[in-house]
């Protein structure tokens, strides 16, 4: 077990989220669903207490704990996508079901847990040796919702770009 273990708060629906996101990354599986051993405030016997789950080799916790606490984009998970078809594949995916775009590559799932999903490609271009295109490279991203890296790269080149997400 690692030492630290992202700990997630959930509104009644730990299972459902921990099977969602297990069903998109690789190397992810729900590991344990633990269910309380006697009637509790807010819940019975039997219920979902916790859910242990891996998600791309890193473990998580989530809990049942109710409403009075919710997700904000000041803890989000950022995705390191090899190319626009990553981008796209975990985009739709983590969209799908009531999930809302965000700009500049961000969303909320639709249990409101934030995520970042950026393309490799965009640190290349905002690091690059040339200073205007990188710049240019960057107001391209602060138009866009999902990342699109022709577009991205166009920007960079000082052309106009074709497709903006």
């Amino acid at each position: 077990m690692p030492k630290i273990t992202p700990n997630l708060w959930f509104d009644k629906n730990a299972e459902e989220a921990a099977s969602f996101y297990a069903s998109i990354f690789p190397d992810s599986h729900v590991d344990r669903v633990n269910r309380s051993p006697a009637d509790v405030p807010g819940g019975k016997k039997g219920d979902v207490i916790t859910v242990e789950w891996t998600l791309s080799g890193q473990q998580f916790t989530g809990i049942n704990g109710g409403p009075e606490f919710g997700f904000s984009e000041a803890i989000s998970f950022a995705i390191d996508c090899a190319d626009q078809a990553e981008v796209d594949r975990y985009w739709d995916a983590l969209t799908a079901g009531g999930g809302q775009p965000g700009p500049c590559g961000w969303l909320k799932d639709r249990f409101g847990v934030s995520w970042q999903v950026v393309p490799r490609r965009l640190g290349e271009l905002l690091g690059g040796d040339d200073p205007a295109a990188s710049e240019r490279a960057m107001q391209a991203m602060l138009q866009m919702s999902k990342l699109d890296v022709p577009s991205l790269e166009a920007a960079y080149r000082g052309e106009e770009a074709a497709v903006t997400r």
